[in-house]
């Protein structure tokens, strides 16, 4: 019983949720790079799709240090670490920070190859918009998760939103949104996973937290204004101009 009780005491339901959610947003991550990045050498027939540049094995380690840190933190306030949790937060900002800058000099890599994102036949200047809104995105609602770090109900909620925008390209990699070919579905797999979140809102406070609704609808927004935008002389010759 006595065992028992200390579990109970040291993961609530409250950090239960939250490490799920994060564990859920890693293994999509994990499936969408498993034969690109992760699983490389075991499936060589890969390697026609996946990078050549050195540079994004870097990309990998980084991207992958954030969401493993993710899955960290709220785990280690579960078994009451919470003097770790604080330490791996300081680090977590400067991580953060590097994801924004490798992220965005992934892209602009990706973008001036000679035949652009690899399996993607909309033109660089065109699809490049949708990792810079995503680093954008993630940018904002990080960067306020760590200024509002003292609100914990904010600071989870905009951790966990801010990196479901990193997402998309891994899931955009899953054997049957490839099959499909429509960024449709991979915005809108991105999105489900706002879906637990908010039905853990109204199941704990009776009400959507202000963070899910307006972080959420930030994401979902932004989904078709950017793929509308991407067609737009404006963007295109502003990209042109980069690339």
């Amino acid at each position: 019983m006595a065992v028992s009780s200390v579990v109970r005491t040291r993961w609530p339901a409250e950090r239960r949720f939250y490490t799920c959610m994060a564990l859920a947003i890693f293994v999509a991550m994990y499936v969408g790079f498993a034969r690109t990045f992760f699983l490389r050498p075991w499936f060589p027939e890969a390697y026609a799709t996946s990078p050549a540049e050195p540079f994004f094995y870097f990309h990998g380690v980084v991207f992958t240090a954030w969401f493993a840190l993710l899955v960290l933190q709220p785990a280690l306030v579960g078994m009451g670490r919470t003097d770790l949790h604080r330490f791996l937060g300081r680090i977590g900002a400067v991580l953060a920070v590097a994801v924004v800058v490798v992220g965005a000099v992934g892209a602009l890599i990706a973008a001036r190859r000679a035949g652009g994102f690899i399996g993607i036949p909309v033109p660089p200047a065109q699809f490049v918009i949708i990792p810079f809104v995503d680093l954008a995105l993630f940018t904002l609602l990080v960067g306020l998760a760590i200024a509002w770090r003292h609100d914990a109900q904010s600071h989870k909620r905009l951790m966990l939103v801010g990196s479901l925008c990193l997402i998309d390209a891994a899931i955009a990699r899953w054997p049957v949104v490839i099959s499909v070919g429509n960024p449709i579905l991979f915005f809108a797999l991105t999105d489900l996973f706002l879906v637990p979140l908010a039905i853990w809102d109204f199941k704990t406070r009776g009400k959507l937290h202000s963070v899910t609704l307006w972080a959420g609808l930030l994401l979902v927004v932004s989904q078709p204004l950017r793929l509308w935008l991407s067609g737009t002389d404006v963007w295109l010759q502003v990209m042109s101009r980069v690339l």
